[in-house]
């Protein structure tokens, strides 16, 4: 990635020298539980070799090197699947008899690293699909199930020996350079992993990843069934930005699309992992961009709606002239909503990815030329659109950010047909946001820096945080502001902001999220450490701390009366200093309270599993 102005300089890390974390074998068994993992021997700066088993266990309440062995214990790899269901020990508090049956699936990145001296980045980690089952038991008593299984992708397959139980990473993913395999010439490059999202829909549950199909899965066993081919089979439509196709870069995309579909074997449409629920008209809402957009700077979005059988109601496709990279997006009643994360070709990173010594990531790097944030506003129902408003022209937030997701977005129409769109996400800044350092994985040495990921002051407006965006239109759809600020003036390093999600595309109160208290001088900002709940009525902040040397991941809501903060929040707590993971029951509507806490679930410590991405909660009503 070309350097710029604008990249923020991270001061030299205070942490020991960086580790790679070996792989642990270990084969196959008859028993629904394999053998625990290994100790893992790290070497410390002096030379000395301590086993991991030592050092969790270390009596620091807070020092760099304890930091940095917390941070590198959320990415070890898990290599254990579950033959079939665990019943998880309650250790805290108790699950409530009214806890509704449904099973909370969580996805994420499993193994990092092969038996072949290969590691790889998060992001193209092997997604593992964690399940827990919540089932009533004579009525007044709820069990609740534990599985795990890795998604059996095209690469999973290849990659994996089911027999011997070694892996061999074969494809490069996106933000890997593989050391114990091929380099130049391979050209497996789109490893569809399945890891980042999951979602229960149309009686059919699916892993997405972002940038290939989905996968299915059976949803008692975690079976994988197969890929889905969602985009296939649909009637073409005229572009909605239209255009003739014989200018530049219709020519270029000509030129780019054998060799992106053919050589590199990319989809033509890229689906992304990030969906909508609309709970008014209940629409699956998906969107996809074109292959050949990641290297020229237009950009194509599909997008997608599906009734509740799955059977497709809407398709619209738009082009907007810009480079743009978007992960995650919003809709309303009337409107799709992209906020223009801006990027750019970076030839010489191009050039170096096409060989094979770079990762492919490093063909692209972030665009901060403009010092607002484009906001494009799509019309959802073109048909009844009731402004002649040019859609290709964004609406531009005073300030910039890049928009990492969204919990909900809303509008609000007078009686003189001016509206309000309001939009709940986070966002950090361009200066912050680094493909070369996601997670602070560095793929010259395939290490992990927490560092990257932390800079002094867990406040600090360039780290992701919530915001609230506001926008005001007229009746002819005309801007007549447009504001962008911390969301209840909460400053505190945040994402996975979440809602109840029967509030989807409606006006909402209560935004849930996970966040980091700053108390750790070496972790002030990331892994997270509390739940967060916001009232965007009264603007107060609620907090609920999961305690010392303690993370979790994105919060999940799961209804239980009409109010709509009556129900239970799911969290994962990584407790690395015992190498455990636990599921822990929050009573929504007390967070902040004493009582918050119903019930900590432990996981047995031969399954404990990496950091998950993004979860969904399958109700069986």
């Amino acid at each position: 990635m070309q350097t710029n102005p604008f990249q923020i300089v991270v001061p030299k890390p205070i942490f020991p020298s960086l580790i790679n974390l070996p792989a642990v074998h270990r084969p196959p068994q008859s028993t629904p539980l394999l053998k625990p993992p290994r100790a893992i021997s790290i070497s410390t700066p002096n030379g000395s070799t301590t086993p991991t088993t030592t050092v969790s266990t270390i009596d620091v309440v807070d020092d760099s090197v304890a930091a940095f062995w917390d941070y590198q214990f959320l990415f070890v790899s898990q290599r254990s699947e579950t033959t079939e269901p665990v019943t998880l020990r309650v250790v805290e508090g108790a699950v409530p008899p009214e806890f509704p049956s449904g099973t909370y699936y969580l996805t994420g990145p499993g193994l990092f690293s092969d038996d072949h001296g290969s590691t790889v980045h998060p992001l193209d980690g092997h997604g593992y699909l964690r399940a827990f089952s919540f089932d009533k038991i004579n009525g007044d008593e709820v069990k609740v199930k534990f599985m795990a299984k890795y998604v059996k992708t095209e690469a999973q397959v290849e990659e994996h020996d089911p027999v011997t139980g070694a892996w061999r990473f074969t494809h490069r993913g996106p933000f890997s350079v593989l050391k114990g395999g091929q380099k130049v010439g391979n050209t497996k490059v789109m490893k569809n992993v399945a890891n980042t999202s999951v979602l229960s829909w149309g009686g059919r549950l699916l892993c997405l990843w972002e940038g290939g199909d989905p996968y299915e899965i059976e949803p008692e066993t975690l079976a994988t069934v197969g890929k889905v081919k969602l985009m296939e089979g649909c009637d073409p439509v005229v572009e909605s930005g239209g255009g003739g196709g014989s200018g530049v870069w219709d020519v270029a995309a000509r030129l780019l699309k054998p060799i992106l579909y053919g050589v590199f074997k990319m989809p033509p449409k890229r689906l992304l992992s990030h969906y909508k629920l609309d709970t008014c008209r209940n629409r699956l809402l998906m969107m996809s961009c074109n292959a050949e957009d990641m290297l020229l700077p237009r950009s194509h979005f599909t997008f997608y709606e599906f009734d509740s059988t799955f059977k497709e109601v809407a398709k619209q496709e738009f082009t907007i002239p810009d480079h743009l990279m978007i992960h995650d997006w919003a809709f309303t009643d009337t409107h799709y909503i992209l906020f223009a994360n801006r990027i750019k070709l970076d030839v010489v990173g191009a050039m170096t990815a096409v060989c094979g010594t770079t990762p492919m990531i490093t063909a692209l790097s972030v665009n901060p030329s403009k010092d607002t944030s484009p906001i494009y506003l799509l019309p959802r129902f073109p048909n009844e659109v009731n402004y002649n408003r040019d859609w290709r022209v964004p609406i531009e937030a005073p300030s910039q950010f890049w928009l990492l997701h969204v919990c909900n977005a809303y509008e609000n129409l007078d009686e003189n047909g001016n509206s309000e769109i309001q939009i709940h996400g986070s966002a950090c800044s361009y200066e912050w946001f680094n493909f070369q350092k996601l997670f602070g994985y560095d793929w010259q040495s395939s290490k992990l820096d927490p560092s990257v990921m932390n800079i002094n002051g867990s406040q600090s407006k360039t780290l992701p945080h919530l915001v609230q965006v506001s926008i005001n239109l007229d009746a002819n759809g005309n801007c007549q502001r447009c504001d962008a600020e911390p969301l209840n003036e909460w400053n505190n390093s945040s994402d996975f902001p979440v809602i109840n999600p029967a509030f989807s595309g409606s006006k909402n109160k209560y935004i849930y999220a996970a966040a980091s208290s700053g108390s750790r001088s070496a972790l002030p900002s990331f892994p997270f450490d509390m739940v967060v709940k916001l009232n965007a009525s009264t603007k107060s902040v609620h907090k609920w701390s999961v305690g010392s040397r303690r993370f979790i991941g994105e919060p999940t809501f799961i209804a239980k009366g009409s109010e709509e903060d009556e129900g239970y929040i799911l969290v994962v707590e990584y407790a690395v200093t015992v190498q455990r993971c636990y599921l822990v029951i929050l009573d929504s509507k007390k967070i902040g309270a004493a009582d918050a806490l119903l019930a900590r679930l432990e996981v047995p410590k031969q399954l404990n599993f990496p950091l998950g991405f993004h979860g969904f909660w399958a109700s069986d009503e």
